[in-house]
């Protein structure tokens, strides 16, 4: 079983290549538009939250935000209320950006469950959302300075 790992890993590098070949494009480079997508979605996300649903450090998250920032793909706002808290919106260039990384990931969405029936494809998901869940709790655990019992 754990080869189930590998595969999910070299999946995820081998879609990650591809899209930071085609995002070049869009001068979109190293997965950051994974947070223009997140952005787009849900505007007025604080970087913490971004990071956190990355899945990287904060430190990660800020190069990535300040390069979309510099590209002019996203700007920060203060938020109303605490004006310690950034807020990250999409300009109307990541606005304009966004269906074409969305199209982008329909198509390798439809490549990838290619072959599979629609059952199949709601199983693998459900599967993976769960194996996802699993991994989160280590995840936070880590990250909080904890240990693994290997």
């Amino acid at each position: 079983m754990e080869d189930i790992l590998r595969e999910i890993g070299m999946i995820a590098r081998a879609l990650d290549s591809i899209s930071n070949i085609e995002f070049k494009e869009q001068e979109l480079t190293k997965g950051q538009y994974l947070y223009l997508v997140r952005i787009c979605e849900q505007p007025g996300l604080i970087q913490e939250k971004l990071a956190e649903m990355i899945k990287v450090d904060r430190t990660t998250a800020a190069r990535a935000i300040q390069k979309l920032e510099q590209h002019g793909f996203i700007e920060k706002r203060k938020d109303e209320r605490n004006r310690k808290i950034k807020r990250l919106f999409p300009t109307p260039k990541g606005q304009d950006t966004y269906p074409f990384i969305k199209r982008e990931n329909d198509y390798s969405n439809a490549v990838a469950l290619a072959g599979l029936s629609e059952r199949e494809a709601k199983t693998a998901l459900k599967l993976l959302q769960q194996i996802r869940a699993n991994v989160e709790v280590d995840w936070e655990f880590v990250k909080k300075g904890g240990r693994r019992p290997y």
